[in-house]
């Protein structure tokens, strides 16, 4: 049951298809040790779809965040591929623990557009409380970046995180 679940995300090669999370759902339904390992499995393979389906399932499996945050915490350091970099960042955000701060702070000054508003998504929901320093000062820094989504989901982030009090950002 399980490879055939993959195969049918893997064979939906939409990033967004609704096969693909048709079948994340069922599985983050499951949330199971199976489920985790298979994810973890995915995580470390050699296509980039692999891995990108292992961190889309893996971000859904709060029960086993003390578990997956190693593994994303090692691709976000390790992966090249600016998708599966966001991937990892919107897992941080789905899981929110304050233990991968400083893997989105660092990922917060990447090159590539998507993975800094993947940045912007998940700072908010892993700043902790009270919210760390660091983290908002990196919050901040994506309210002026120069692409207008990563700013504009930054600047309700840093609402957010805290509480509406936002300065004039200048923007």
């Amino acid at each position: 049951m399980m490879r055939e679940l993959i195969e049918a995300a893997l064979d939906d090669t939409d990033p967004d298809g609704p096969v693909r999370w048709h079948v994340i759902s069922t599985l983050q339904e499951r949330g199971d040790l199976e489920t985790f390992t298979e994810a973890r499995r995915l995580c470390a393979g050699d296509d980039v779809a692999e891995r990108l389906l292992g961190v889309d399932i893996m971000g859904q499996l709060v029960s086993f965040k003390d578990r997956a945050l190693p593994v994303l915490r090692f691709l976000a350091a390790s992966e090249d591929d600016p998708m599966v970099l966001f991937s990892v960042l919107i897992a941080f955000g789905h899981l929110g623990d304050p233990r991968s701060l400083p893997s989105v702070i660092e990922l917060a000054a990447h090159l590539d557009a998507r993975v800094r508003y993947g940045a912007a998504y998940a700072l908010p929901n892993v700043l902790g409380r009270p919210p760390d320093a660091a983290g908002l000062a990196a919050l901040r820094r994506l309210t002026r970046d120069g692409d207008d989504d990563v700013a504009d989901w930054a600047t309700l982030g840093l609402a957010l995180a805290t509480g509406g009090q936002v300065e004039d950002l200048g923007r």
